[in-house]
C-alpha cells in the first residue's frame, strides 16, 4: 500500500491511541460533501416551489446524485488512478464544489445535470480518502482510520444536514448549499496544507491490476455484505420518522432529537468497529448484522411505547455502524495490491444500498402492510448477509491455512494481503 512519502515517521512519532492529523482532515471534508446529500432532502419543497417543478421532479435530484454515486464514483476513481492523492482528493472537492456553484447557478436541468457530477465527485473523494487514510497509519489500525473517516458522513447526517436545512428556512434554500461550498473549499485548503506531498502507488500505477482485484469472489462477497446491511438499517432510519409520527405518537418536536440519537449511536459504534475490526473484522460483521436482525424486530414490537423506542434507535445507530469499519477494513485486506477501483466500488456498494430501500418499503406498504413492516423487511435483509459473512470468514481461514502450507506458492501473497491488517507490528512501517 503505497501513497505517502513520509508515513514512517508519522507512525512512529504518534502516539498509539492517536491517528495522525490527516485521518481527521479527511472526515472534516467528507462531512462537508456529505452534508450537502442529507440537505437536500429537508429543503426539498422549497426546490420544487423554486424552480416551479413538482415535488416528484424535486426528488429526481436526490436520486441524480445517487446515481452519480453508484455508476461514476468506480471508473472516476481508474481515471485519478495515476495522479497523487493529494491531487485526487482536491480535483474531486473542487469538482464537487463547482458542480454545486453551477447547480446553484441554473435552472432544475442544469441542477440534476450538476448533481450527477457532484455525486461522482463524492464518489471519487470517497475512495480516494479512505486509501489515503490507511496509508497514513500502520495496518494495525486500517480500520480504525476508515472508520474516522466514515464518521464524518455520520457527522453530516446528525448534524451537517440538519444544520443546512435549518439555515436554508432563514436564508433560502440555496444559503445551506452556498455553506457547503464554503466547507469544502476549506477542505481543500485542509488537504493542501495538512497532507504531505503523495503518490499513487509505490509500485507503478496499473489500471490491468486493479481490474484484475476486482475479479476475487471474496471482494463481491463483501459488497454483497455492504448493500444488504446498508439497507437493513437505512429502511428503518428512512421511515423512522414517519413510525414516530403516526405510530408512537410523538410530538413532531421531539422527532428530530430521537433522529439525532441514531447519530449518536453510529458515532459510538463506529469507535467500536474500528477498534475491533482490525484484529477481528468478522466478528464485527457477526455482532453487527445481528443486532440489526434482532433490533429492527424489537423496534417492530415496542413502537407504540416511546420509553422503548428511544433505546433501541440508539442501538440500531451503534449496530449499523459497528460494520462499517469491519467492511472497508476486509475491502482493502482483499484488495490490498489495488485498492482504489475496490474502495470506489465500496462506496457505489454502499449508496445502492441505500438507493434500493424505497424499492423493498413499496413492495411491503403498497400492498397494504403496516408502516412496521419495513423494519421486518430490514430484519430479513441484515440475517441475509449472515451467510456471506460467514462464508467470507471460511474463506479468509481457508487461504491463510493454504499460505502457511506453501509458503512459496502465489497463496502466501493472498493470506498476505489477508493477514496483513490483523497481524501486522504497530511499530513497523510497511508502507
Amino acid at each position: 500500500m503505497g501513497g505517502i512519502t513520509a508515513p514512517a515517521e508519522t507512525s512512529r512519532n504518534t502516539p498509539s491511541d492517536r491517528l495522525p492529523a490527516g485521518v481527521y482532515l479527511l472526515a472534516l471534508s467528507l462531512f462537508a460533501m456529505g452534508s450537502a446529500e442529507f440537505l437536500l432532502a429537508g429543503v426539498l419543497p422549497a426546490v420544487a416551489a423554486d424552480l416551479d417543478v413538482t415535488l416528484s421532479s424535486a426528488g429526481f435530484l436526490i436520486t441524480a446524485f445517487a446515481l452519480g454515486v453508484v455508476i461514476g464514483g468506480p471508473p472516476f476513481a481508474m481515471l485519478s488512478l495515476h495522479w497523487p492523492r493529494r491531487t485526487a482528493l482536491v480535483a474531486t472537492q473542487g469538482l464537487f464544489a463547482a458542480g454545486v456553484v453551477v447547480g446553484l447557478l441554473g435552472d432544475y436541468q442544469v441542477l440534476l445535470l450538476t448533481r450527477v457530477v457532484s455525486g461522482i465527485a463524492y464518489a471519487g473523494f470517497f475512495a480516494v480518502a479512505s486509501v489515503t487514510a490507511i496509508s497514513l497509519v500502520t495496518p494495525g489500525r486500517n480500520a480504525r482510520a476508515s472508520g474516522v473517516v466514515v464518521s464524518g458522513l455520520s457527522a453530516a447526517m446528525v448534524v451537517g444536514g440538519p444544520a443546512g436545512t435549518l439555515l436554508s428556512h432563514f436564508v433560502h434554500w440555496r444559503g445551506g448549499f452556498w455553506a457547503v461550498v464554503a466547507l469544502t473549499a476549506a477542505g481543500v485548503v485542509g488537504c493542501l496544507l495538512g497532507l504531505p506531498a503523495t503518490t499513487p502507488d509505490t509500485r507503478r500505477p496499473s489500471i490491468s491490476r486493479e481490474l484484475t482485484t476486482m475479479r476475487k469472489p471474496m471482494l463481491w462477497s463483501m459488497y454483497a455484505i455492504t448493500i444488504l446491511t446498508t439497507a437493513a438499517y437505512m429502511i428503518t432510519f428512512n421511515y423512522l420518522s414517519a413510525m414516530l409520527a403516526e405510530i408512537t405518537a410523538i410530538p413532531e418536536v421531539w422527532i428530530p432529537a430521537i433522529l439525532a440519537l441514531f447519530g449518536v449511536g453510529a458515532f459510538v459504534g463506529l469507535s467500536i468497529g474500528g477498534r475491533v475490526s482490525d484484529r477481528r473484522p468478522h466478528l464485527a460483521l457477526l455482532t453487527g448484522a445481528a443486532a440489526i436482525v434482532i433490533l429492527s424486530v424489537v423496534l417492530a414490537v415496542v413502537i407504540q411505547q416511546v420509553w422503548a423506542v428511544v433505546p433501541t434507535v440508539f442501538l440500531i445507530g451503534v449496530a449499523a455502524f459497528v460494520l462499517n469499519p469491519a467492511v472497508y477494513g476486509r475491502v482493502f485486506a482483499i484488495a490490498a495490491g489495488a485498492p482504489t477501483l475496490a474502495g470506489a466500488t465500496t462506496v457505489s456498494a454502499f449508496q445502492l444500498g441505500i438507493s434500493i430501500t424505497p424499492l423493498f418499503a413499496a413492495a411491503s406498504l403498497t400492498r397494504g402492510a403496516a408502516l412496521t413492516s419495513v423494519c421486518l423487511i430490514g430484519a430479513g435483509l441484515a440475517a441475509t448477509a449472515v451467510p456471506f459473512i460467514l462464508l467470507d470468514r471460511t474463506r479468509q481461514a481457508r487461504s491463510t491455512r493454504r499460505a502457511v502450507a506453501d509458503p512459496s506458492s502465489a497463496a502466501i501473497r493472498s493470506a498476505h494481503d489477508e493477514v496483513t491488517t490483523a497481524r501486522a507490528d504497530p511499530d513497523r512501517d510497511h508502507r
